[in-house]
């Protein structure tokens, strides 16, 4: 009986010391120490073993699975040492793998571009508060109280007299009321309305408002401002023309048009077969504003202008789908 244990110990003895992989030490458990290993089959034969003879056999196979399991899980953690160390080699002969670093959003982009070009005609950049008040946001605005704008379903109410603001313009008024002429400055913010969402629109979008406050402004000035920054914007061979146009807080009002990106000025579905894609609203400023801030409107003038971030970013990079800016496709978002 001593030499069956022996035998078994011995054929053990070879194949641990042919051992290389975790498979191959994988494979001496299942065959030595698994549930229908030979050393449980051992145990199972105990109850044939006659009563006088029980308690050695016992703690032969005992005496032999100590052995095995020793000698098994020594080898077993040399395997694993030996892989871990060749896994953490680098090989410097290999190409190195290409490190993809983050950029930032198109939006964001186009709206640093622009700060920059009107940043570099002497405008100031302010911000304000997105949740307005009715005052800033309409009233003094020249809003009138049955102005379509003021209806629930153009515009986000969170109370009756607080709303997610509809325009930057409500910056325009904070600005005048702290600042006494010149003023020059542009606005950026996000905004929101009460619109259905589709191709061309979206229930909230970025502007950049600009407003220019002093003695003797006109509307030549304006529209040389203008045209500087979308040559600048777009290239110098632009085509562009104003049209005459209705904002409460200008008089007399326009808005600006450039080639369409699409057609090239043929006419197509974007453009409505005109040929033209409108790019910003502006004019000047009404009179009746400058009374909400104590601006003498005898003595001075100013201009406004007011542009949509995606609308800009639609015609540079001709995109024809403004919902395509908030969805976070990946795809999209590495073209820029």
């Amino acid at each position: 009986m001593q030499e069956n244990f022996n035998q078994i110990q011995k054929e053990f003895d070879k194949d641990i010391s042919q051992v290389s992989s975790l498979n191959d030490i994988e494979q001496i458990r299942i065959k030595y120490l698994s549930r229908n290993g030979i050393i449980s089959n051992l145990f199972d034969k105990l109850r044939e073993i006659p009563k006088e003879n029980k308690r050695e056999f016992g703690k032969s196979v005992n005496e032999l699975r100590d052995y095995i399991t020793n000698i098994y899980e020594i080898k077993k953690k040399e395997i694993l040492s030996k892989s871990s160390q060749e896994s953490s080699k680098i090989d410097l002969t290999l190409p190195a793998n290409q490190i993809k670093i983050g950029s930032k959003h198109i939006l964001t982009q186009t709206l640093e571009e622009i700060k920059e070009i009107f940043k570099s005609l002497g405008f100031s950049v302010f911000e304000g508060p997105e949740l307005e008040s009715d005052y800033y946001n309409f009233e003094a605005l020249n809003f009138p109280d049955d102005h379509p704008a003021r209806d629930m379903q153009d515009t986000f109410f969170i109370s009756k007299k607080f709303l997610l603001r509809t325009h930057t313009s409500p910056v325009q008024i904070r600005v005048m009321e702290k600042n006494k002429p010149p003023v020059r400055a542009i606005m950026p913010g996000r905004v929101y309305r009460n619109e259905a969402i589709n191709a061309r629109s979206y229930c909230t979008f970025q502007q950049v408002e600009g407003l220019y406050v002093d003695k003797d402004v006109n509307f030549s000035e304006l529209k040389g401002t203008l045209v500087s920054f979308a040559k600048q914007f777009y290239g110098n061979d632009l085509k562009y023309r104003f049209r005459p146009s209705f904002f409460p807080f200008t008089e007399p009002s326009a808005e600006m048009d450039i080639t369409c990106f699409l057609c090239k000025g043929k006419g197509c579905k974007v453009c409505k077969n005109s040929g033209w894609l409108e790019i910003l609203g502006c004019g000047m400023v009404d009179p009746n504003v400058f009374k909400y801030v104590n601006y003498d409107p005898e003595e001075y003038l100013g201009y406004a202008f007011g542009m949509g971030i995606e609308r800009i970013a639609l015609l540079k990079y001709g995109i024809n789908d403004i919902r395509i800016f908030f969805e976070n496709d990946i795809r999209f978002l590495r073209q820029f």
